[in-house]
């Protein structure tokens, strides 16, 4: 691929870490010309760079990427969102606020380097599972509306430790894995089943699961 063909990608990632590693599966196959970790860094850098794909986290400090796509709204970037959720709510989310597509972290680099090829092109790219989520959103069988107003009334932290809890994760788990303490999920626990008046894990679950969130 010429260098006049090579798309021009801008990484956003609040991990300098993962953004290195991304950079390093691309390769030459595609021009990076920026990296950013919150969402300033990342409007600043598209209003700059004028990139063909924006490589962009979901949740980002400073609103997530939706809010990125809301700031800027480039008529030459595609928004490809590349996410550690595979959450139904973070898909039709993100794919409702602009992207053109929606991958997971464990894609390969060559898998990436083809999703950011075809996005680039004008085509929606979604990791297979994903794609039902979409697919069900524009069905009617996922209650969009519904699922962002009950998310509406949650932080971004009781929101994940919601999945986690209702994925089955015991409380000393949860803590671990969000680098939080015990009584800290028990506080933000209490708090999401009072705000979506639910009485126990076990209805927390069936909730999750009726809105496809785990």
């Amino acid at each position: 691929m010429s260098e006049q063909s090579r798309v021009r990608v801008v990484i956003v990632d609040d991990h300098a870490m993962f953004r290195r590693g991304v950079r390093a599966e691309l390769g030459d196959a595609v021009d990076v010309v920026a990296e950013a970790g919150d969402v300033g860094e990342t409007v600043a850098a598209i209003a700059a760079e004028h990139p063909d794909v924006v490589l962009l986290d979901v949740h980002l400090p400073g609103g997530g990427g939706v809010e990125v796509m809301r700031q800027a709204p480039s008529p030459e970037a595609r928004y490809l969102a590349l996410s550690v959720s595979d959450a139904a709510e973070d898909v039709i989310g993100t794919i409702r606020g602009g992207a053109r597509g929606y991958v997971t972290k464990t894609i390969t680099g060559p898998e990436l380097v083809a999703a950011i090829q075809r996005v680039s092109d004008g085509d929606a790219v979604f990791s297979p599972r994903l794609a039902g989520f979409v697919l069900d959103a524009f069905a009617g069988s996922i209650e969009v509306s519904a699922v962002d107003e009950d998310l509406d009334r949650l932080t971004e932290r009781e929101r994940e430790v919601m999945r986690l809890i209702a994925r089955g994760y015991a409380y000393k788990e949860v803590a671990k894995e969000l680098f939080i303490s015990i009584k800290t999920v028990e506080t933000h626990m209490s708090s999401v089943l009072r705000k979506l008046q639910l009485s126990s894990r076990h209805e927390l679950t069936r909730w999750a699961s009726d809105r496809r969130l785990l």
